[in-house]
């Protein structure tokens, strides 16, 4: 059993849409507490991996219109999505978790606010994805502020 599993979207295509790509790929801490999966733009294809991995906690991280500056870290409660621009990616942030919380206790959203779309990753963003993985692995995820 996993503690904490992260799944990473993106599009390594679409600019600052990749921040999930570019952590999944600089995180290389799986273990006992943490496990990660690069979801890319299909997170649906994860299902049956988390389902086995039994995650008490399910973190999604991926790039996030928020009407922030580039760079700003949130965690967005599911009663924004209907109101906001998530993602670029097959099935919906919304629907995703909706489906999942029949099998994961916790499911945390954690957009970041992308600045760019057009490649290469920008680096505000880059460097918040560096600090989201130092919150996350220091455990200070109570530190992300909720998008209000």
């Amino acid at each position: 059993m996993t503690k904490t599993l992260v799944l990473s979207i993106g599009n390594k295509e679409g600019g600052d849409d990749g921040i999930g790509l570019f952590i999944a790929k600089q995180w290389k801490n799986n273990s006992s507490d943490f496990f990660l999966i690069d979801g890319e733009t299909a997170s649906e294809n994860y299902t049956g991996i988390i389902k086995r991995r039994k995650p008490q906690t399910l973190i999604l991280i991926d790039a996030a219109e928020m009407n922030f500056p580039a760079d700003e870290i949130r965690i967005i409660p599911k009663e924004k999505f209907s109101s906001m621009h998530l993602s670029t990616h097959g099935v919906s942030p919304s629907a995703f978790i909706q489906y999942m919380e029949k099998e994961v206790r916790t499911i945390i959203f954690i957009g970041i606010q992308p600045e760019t779309m057009q490649r290469p990753l920008s680096d505000p963003v880059k460097i918040s994805g560096h600090h989201l993985m130092m919150l996350l692995q220091q455990k200070k995820i109570d530190t992300i502020p909720l998008l209000q």
